[in-house]
């Protein structure tokens, strides 16, 4: 379901978020959520034998909130830590890393689990970005849809070494092998960048049983009949998926920027995949 929610002093969002086991998969390996009052959407896709892909994904998710939650109580709100939002992503990302990495170790059902993350801290009129693998964070503005983030695959580094053209990339099947992903090994390279936001602005964080079965016409299309209903948009992503092959587990978070208002926020509201 679609609320609103007000970051401390500063910019309105209106977040809607669902995932599904698809049309093929036995069960979900995805998992998101986000910390609402701070504006901090983190999104993550498993991979591993059995259910570890789920393990991964799940340990990812919840270290970033709590790792982000230790460093503000320990050095204050945004406006007074010395940690800015890039920095405090960047040390939540590697602990997860770690904690996953650690993990495939201890216990042998997990071993060479993994997952990826892509995780948005928006502030004010901008937003901060962590992403390690091939889930994905779009911007919609102004009847553009553009990729935010660049995918960690052999397929995408082939790609833009001139090797494959867009048409072959998109039907290659190597599409989907990564070559950075959490909990593989003991470091891991993070992608940060930091973007502009405007009110009206969507973005859209997804894994890829939703790219790989939309492009991005039939992405913006959806978006834009979406613009003022986001739980619309979420239903509409994820069944148009489905609809065509539904091949891997699908999760889609939607926010929408709204006009930066005065409020101070009352409660913190924590949504997690049940």
């Amino acid at each position: 379901m679609c609320q609103d929610y007000g970051i401390e002093e500063m910019t309105m969002l209106f977040i809607s978020a669902k995932s599904d086991i698809g049309s093929v998969r036995d069960h979900n390996e995805d998992n998101f959520g986000f910390l609402a009052e701070q504006g901090l959407v983190v999104l993550s896709d498993g991979m591993g034998g059995y259910q570890a892909g789920e393990v991964a994904s799940a340990i990812a998710v919840t270290t970033i909130f709590q790792t982000i939650e230790q460093l503000r109580d320990a050095h204050g709100s945004s406006s007074s830590s010395p940690y800015t939002h890039a920095e405090m992503l960047y040390q939540a990302v590697r602990h997860a890393n770690r904690l996953i990495f650690q993990a495939a170790i201890d216990d042998r059902d997990c071993q060479g689990m993994g997952t990826t993350l892509t995780a948005g801290w928006f502030d004010n009129d901008r937003m901060c970005l962590a992403h390690v693998g091939d889930s994905r964070l779009y911007r919609y503005r102004g009847y553009q849809l553009e990729l935010l983030s660049t995918d960690h695959t052999v397929v995408q580094e082939l790609l833009d070494n001139g090797f494959y053209s867009r048409e072959e990339a998109k039907n290659s099947a190597q599409r989907n092998i990564v070559t950075r992903a959490l909990g593989v090994g003991s470091s891991i390279e993070i992608d940060i960048r930091e973007v502009d936001t405007m009110s009206g602005d969507i973005y859209l964080f997804c894994s890829d049983g939703l790219n790989d079965m939309l492009d991005d016409r039939e992405i913006s299309n959806i978006l834009r009949r979406s613009s003022t209903d986001l739980d619309y948009g979420v239903s509409e992503l994820i069944d148009k998926a489905i609809a065509n092959g539904g091949n891997d587990n699908v999760t889609v978070v939607l926010v929408r920027v709204g006009e930066a208002r005065i409020q101070e926020a009352s409660w913190l509201k924590r949504l997690f995949r049940s």
